[in-house]
């Protein structure tokens, strides 16, 4: 039988399947993602074209209302929008109404969003599935943003709050997230926001683990196909199911469709409360980038979702150099577990935490300070800059500080740091070049653009040449408190295709 009819579809699927394993290699092993990247000719890689996130609160109203900061550094393209709409409660099966459209790469943008319609007395009911411990209810507010071109290119958005800080980086669809933080023991209210952007339901399970269980149980049938209708959002309150745990992991994963995932936590009503970012997911080998270096006992919270016990090493890679701390080594932990390890020598000491174990674990860092209503500022274990990160808000002068915590666990590295506001584009900017010792990180402090005197940048993190991994987290700080710890993403103008072009002509020829 001729295959002459079958070549496109099936070349398609290749095309797929290939782009899957790279994307799986680089979730387990990010330094090999970066070589990936470095390694990558013009004929190797395909230009970014359409991008999408969605952040939770923007449309919500009180404490969490927000506006959305957006920046794109485009590579190749020259035109592209990145066009926001309202998810819908309940869903649709087309998206929502739009709310602000922006068409300027290479800048910081910023839109208000107004609150969206409040909930009806049959919205607020809770939503199949709720139980006496988890109730699950449609959310009110909640932004899409679809971009293409060059707003797609380098896109990275983020939700504001109310006092002009970045709460959160707003997220993309996938199909497993991992949050790792502290428990219902130092913040009564846990919220889980599930958001989906497509055009059929999804259906989502969640499972955590907490210090006060054993073993890795699934939550209750609340949790277990929990429905998320198109284009909308549902809320979960986890509070009541996670009482009296002090550490808290919870794997949200979907059997049909994609959703992005999100984690609030406040200790009322009436505090702004803290977003958890995603950790990366469970794996032997993990970094923490973001030591403030502020006074105070670090904790370090681990999960070890499997059953087979933990044998972990830990190192801190600090502007001193690399060492392992007092309390992180000799470290053995239960399967299905999850504690936390304070770590008093680190208090003081800005760098990161790299973490060596025998079986996959996720972890995150509880840190002194937060906004109001949180334990604390929490940074998570993530992956190395890749191709160039991108922050898109980040405070200046009167509005607080923003320094940027750089760690090189392996190799030496050297990084571009490049700064944008509203007005002045990062394009044609040298910016600041920093280096990197192997074993060493660096606090950069972020400083506006000269000639500026704005109160909020934009900011592009470059790794140069043969540069080792970088691992990257930004600290902003108000009144010498810290708010927020979040990584740096990795914010792609192309992806790099496997070479897989032999194979392909000899299936094809």
């Amino acid at each position: 039988m001729s295959l002459s009819r079958y070549r496109r579809p099936l070349f398609a699927v290749l095309v797929v399947l290939a782009l899957g394993g790279l994307y799986a290699a680089a979730a387990g092993h990010p330094a090999s993602a970066a070589s990936s990247f470095d390694h990558a000719g013009q004929e190797g890689r395909a230009a970014v074209s359409t991008a999408m996130r969605v952040c939770p609160a923007p449309g919500s109203a009180g404490v969490t209302s927000a506006s959305v900061a957006l920046a794109a550094m485009p590579g190749t393209a020259s035109a592209g929008s990145a066009v926001m709409t309202r998810l819908v409660p309940g869903g649709s099966q087309a998206t929502g109404q739009e709310v602000a459209t922006a068409t300027t790469p290479g800048v910081l943008q910023i839109t208000a969003i107004k609150a969206a319609p409040r909930l009806t007395t049959a919205e607020l009911a809770g939503q199949p599935g709720s139980s006496a411990e988890v109730t699950t209810q449609l959310g009110r507010g909640g932004v899409l943003v679809t971009a293409s071109g060059a707003m797609a290119q380098g896109l990275e958005v983020e939700q504001t709050g109310p006092g002009g800080l970045v709460t959160a980086q707003c997220g993309a669809p996938g199909t497993n997230f991992w949050f790792v933080g502290p428990g219902q023991a130092t913040t009564a209210a846990i919220e889980l926001y599930l958001m989906n952007t497509g055009n059929q339901a999804a259906d989502a399970q969640v499972s955590v683990l907490t210090d006060v269980t054993k073993g890795p149980p699934l939550l209750g049938n609340a949790d277990n196909g929990i429905s998320v209708p198109p284009h909308s959002m549902v809320v979960q309150s986890l509070g009541t199911l996670l009482q009296s745990s002090k550490v808290m992991a919870l794997d949200v994963s979907t059997s049909v469709g994609q959703v992005v995932a999100a984690v609030r936590e406040s200790r009322s009503a009436d505090d702004d409360g803290g977003w958890l970012a995603p950790t990366q997911a469970p794996a032997k080998h993990l970094v923490i980038p973001g030591l403030p270096g502020t006074s105070g006992t670090p904790h370090l919270y681990i999960a070890v979702p499997g059953t087979t016990p933990a044998q972990l090493k830990i190192t801190a890679v600090t502007t001193r150099g690399s060492y392992q701390p007092t309390g992180g080594t000799g470290l053995d932990l239960l399967g299905g577990s999850a504690v936390s390890i304070a770590l008093p020598s680190l208090g003081g000491v800005p760098g990161a935490i790299a973490i060596s174990s025998n079986v996959p674990v996720t972890a995150a860092m509880l840190e002194p300070g937060g906004p109001a209503g949180a334990p604390g500022a929490v940074a998570v274990s993530s992956g190395p800059v890749m191709e160039q990160g991108v922050l898109a808000d980040n405070p200046a002068r009167s509005a607080g500080s923003t320094d940027l915590v750089l760690s090189a666990p392996t190799a030496a590295a050297t990084v571009r740091i490049v700064t944008a506001t509203s007005t002045t584009s990062s394009i044609g900017q040298a910016g600041e070049i920093v280096h990197i010792q192997a074993g060493f990180s660096v606090l950069v402090p972020v400083k506006a653009p000269a000639g500026t005197r704005a109160t909020q940048l934009a900011v592009i993190v470059t790794p140069l040449g043969a540069s080792g991994p970088v691992y990257a987290s930004r600290v902003i700080s108000t009144g010498g408190v810290v708010q927020s710890i979040m990584p740096v993403p990795s914010s792609l103008t192309w992806i790099p295709l496997p070479g897989v072009q032999n194979s392909l002509s000899a299936i094809l020829h």
